[in-house]
């Protein structure tokens, strides 16, 4: 699959944008399992223009993670126009906008998800942005803003007609969130549609090696995205691309696993400080499959998420290793 010249290569798994979650150190871990782009947390235009330092610092991308996506929300299209040439300065190989953030602060507001509302603005927006910058532009987004309006298939090839160079589509609508279960069809009938000519990238619900095959072959997407399925699991990337070119993975090994964890710790640490840095890394703690279904577990799990040094969590850690596996 080819973004803008950029060969990310056949079925390609990506890992999505996730708020304080793909930091550089989960990015990192992740293209070094094999997730073919990664990108940022999502990045408030209108914060990069007043130049917050908070979200300047969200712009920081290092060569290792590299092809990595920088992504941009936003409703004002001056504020999205100058933060695409911003985000260009620092770097990043693809600029993506976000249309599909469903929490209420941000589609509430009128942007992310809440911009299938607003038709209009958003290909303005789109528009706008691509001819701002010489980077390619991609967008995500859903299918539409609920059940009842599905808009997908007609929104897809107006938004390429804006320039952009690929489309996310999340399988499901603003007003469902994360409940219920993707509906991928939508998805696929892009693919079959001929007016659409940009590679087209399937999110929502990919959480195993299977679910990551059956996207490619079922509904005949150009790349998959995986989101909530990688939190506390960055080795899902490797055991997927395994699964997708051979039919059959290795499961990571447990110490492996372990390894993974604790080195996000210390580099969440090193990047902030140990208390913001161990608060950082309990959302991945509290997700990791590495943990779930153990028998007895849940004082542990409890001491875990309360711990508030390093030392803490890596006797917790191999208390757990020596005790479980």
């Amino acid at each position: 699959m080819i973004i803008g010249g950029i060969d990310l290569g056949k079925r390609p798994v990506m890992l999505a944008p996730m708020e304080d979650v793909t930091d550089p150190s989960f990015r990192l871990i992740c293209k070094e399992q094999g997730a073919a782009m990664v990108y940022t947390e999502f990045v408030s235009a209108e914060a990069l223009v007043r130049d917050i330092p908070s979200t300047v610092r969200k712009l920081q991308i290092n060569a290792e993670e590299r092809p990595v996506a920088i992504q941009i929300y936003g409703r004002d299209p001056d504020a999205m126009e100058s933060a695409a040439r911003i985000v260009e300065k620092a770097g990043p190989d693809i600029l993506d906008i976000n249309f599909g953030c469903p929490v209420k602060r941000v589609a509430g507001k009128g942007a992310g998800a809440g911009m299938l509302k607003d038709i209009p603005k958003m290909l303005e927006i789109t528009c706008r942005v691509v001819k701002a910058v010489d980077i390619p532009v991609t967008v995500k987004t859903r299918l539409g803003w609920d059940c009842e309006n599905k808009i997908i298939g007609d929104l897809a090839p107006r938004l390429q007609d804006c320039g952009i160079k690929g489309l996310t589509v999340h399988g499901r609508t603003r007003s469902q969130m994360y409940t219920g279960s993707a509906d991928w069809e939508p998805i696929a009938a892009l693919k079959r549609n001929p007016e659409i000519e940009i590679p087209i990238i399937g999110n929502g619900d990919i959480t195993s090696p299977e679910e990551a095959l059956e996207a490619f072959e079922k509904y005949g997407v150009d790349a998959v995205m995986v989101g909530r399925g990688a939190i506390g699991s960055p080795w899902i990337f490797k055991e997927m691309i395994e699964f997708i070119e051979k039919g059959s993975y290795s499961p990571t090994p447990v110490d492996k696993k372990f390894s993974m964890l604790k080195r996000q710790l210390i580099e969440s640490i090193e990047s902030k400080d140990e208390r913001r840095g161990i608060l950082h890394i309990r959302r991945h703690l509290a997700a990791t499959p590495l943990l779930k279904g153990l028998p007895d577990f849940r004082p542990t799990r409890i001491r875990m998420l309360r711990a508030e040094t390093l030392g803490e969590l890596n006797d917790i850690f191999d208390e757990i290793q020596d005790k479980y596996f």
